[in-house]
């Protein structure tokens, strides 16, 4: 005898990336597509806008870029188009756009960069969902002017925010209604990033830390908004008591190369005995754990625009205490009014010798309340809103 089963057969789902770049609001998107593509019935599929892009200091072509290959890894269909974020979009390109929405169950935009190209195809039907990742509508050029007509012709289905913060700043900037701006907070993968003791032991001898010298460690790109001179001018400080400290850099525009960071580094530490051998500019690196693992200290010092700073979430799952200026969510995320400092050089360095002092103190509150980093609970949000979005296609299937 045979019975019927009804199986879902789920959406397919369009993520719309401006580009492949490092940065977190791609590797936090990436983690939630290739979760949903391999635990749910959904079909997750990646158009890049761009296959390089020229920034900071650094050319990045997609073929080399981490998110790209953990996509391509896992099995989600990626698609470039030959062209720079910059470029104009041909005729041609476009049709490509339209072609790939139109197959679309649902499309999602990484950040509102992609809505000036969606603007141009037409994607009556289809839900719109947005996925921000910025605390600064006022800095995203004319993407938000896009999101803002979108809305006002009835093609948004929601903008998706990963902080507080984000919601308050597109509220207002926008109009658009709270319930239509959820907050899913950022979270990070648990396993990957973890205390490990082997990892943090070999990597202090690489770096050539000797006993219990501190290790200062920001993961952002050289841009105004990180402000990377407040760094280097509290590192200043924070080295003249601690001349065996360690700094580790990483990021795009994180080097040598980049002749503005090394007039930076030169100006404020040129006469730091230890320059040559403390300092460790490393750029775009595709293995974080290890030198969060590393390090006593990760710290933030951008001036505005962020949102729920990823390099916080990651190098707290891996012991590092975080200290950070109070931009976005992230004093909510440090959990400790301690371990916010303003944007004053000798503030911030003041701030980073307290937490290196109570370190142990800080890592204990954290751990005990780590499971609230975890990613989950963003997948969850994700799959549900984009479930709800389109309802559930049921199919029978004999067994």
């Amino acid at each position: 005898m045979s019975t019927v089963t009804y199986l879902e057969d789920g959406p397919s789902v369009l993520s719309l990336y401006e580009g492949f770049f490092a940065g977190g609001a791609r590797i936090l998107h990436t983690a939630v597509i290739r979760s949903l593509d391999a635990t749910t019935s959904q079909r997750h599929s990646v158009l890049s806008l761009s296959d390089r892009v020229q920034r900071e200091f650094t050319a990045q072509r997609i073929s080399s870029d981490n998110s790209y290959r953990r996509l391509t890894s896992a099995g989600v269909p990626v698609r470039a188009l030959r062209r720079t974020p910059t470029g104009p979009i041909t005729t041609s390109q476009l049709k490509r756009v339209a072609q790939s929405v139109a197959k679309a169950d649902v499309v999602l935009s990484l950040k509102e960069q992609p809505l000036t190209v969606l603007g141009k195809v037409d994607t009556s039907g289809t839900p719109l969902i947005t996925c921000l990742h910025r605390s600064d509508p006022e800095h995203q050029g004319a993407g938000v002017q896009e999101l803002i007509d979108l809305d006002r012709a009835g093609l948004l289905t929601a903008a998706v925010c990963c902080a507080e913060s984000t919601q308050r700043a597109y509220h207002e900037a926008t109009g658009i209604p709270l319930k239509r701006l959820p907050v899913f907070p950022n979270g990070v993968d648990l396993d990957r990033f973890r205390t490990d003791a082997g990892l943090r032991t070999g990597k202090r001898a690489e770096l050539g830390v000797i006993g219990d010298a501190p290790v200062v460690m920001i993961a952002a790109r050289f841009d105004a908004m990180k402000n990377i001179p407040l760094f280097v001018r509290a590192a200043r400080r924070f080295v003249q008591e601690h001349p065996d400290a360690h700094l580790v850099m990483c990021g795009a525009g994180m080097t040598a190369e980049n002749p503005a960071f090394a007039a930076l580094v030169a100006e404020e530490l040129g006469w730091w005995p230890a320059l040559q051998t403390n300092l460790h500019a490393l750029g775009i690196q595709s293995q974080m754990a290890p030198l969060y693992n590393a390090a006593d200290l990760i710290t933030l010092t951008s001036a505005f625009g962020e949102a729920a700073p990823l390099c916080l979430l990651e190098g707290m799952a891996c012991g590092a205490v975080p200290v950070t200026t109070p931009v976005g969510d992230a004093p909510a995320m440090v959990g400790d009014l301690r371990l916010v400092a303003g944007f004053d050089p000798v503030e911030m360095a003041e701030s980073w010798k307290a937490a290196f002092a109570q370190r142990e103190e800080h890592f204990e509150r954290i751990f005990r309340n780590r499971e609230r980093l975890s990613e989950q609970r963003l997948f969850d949000a994700y799959a549900g809103l984009i479930k709800e979005s389109v309802g559930s296609a049921l199919i029978p299937v004999a067994v």
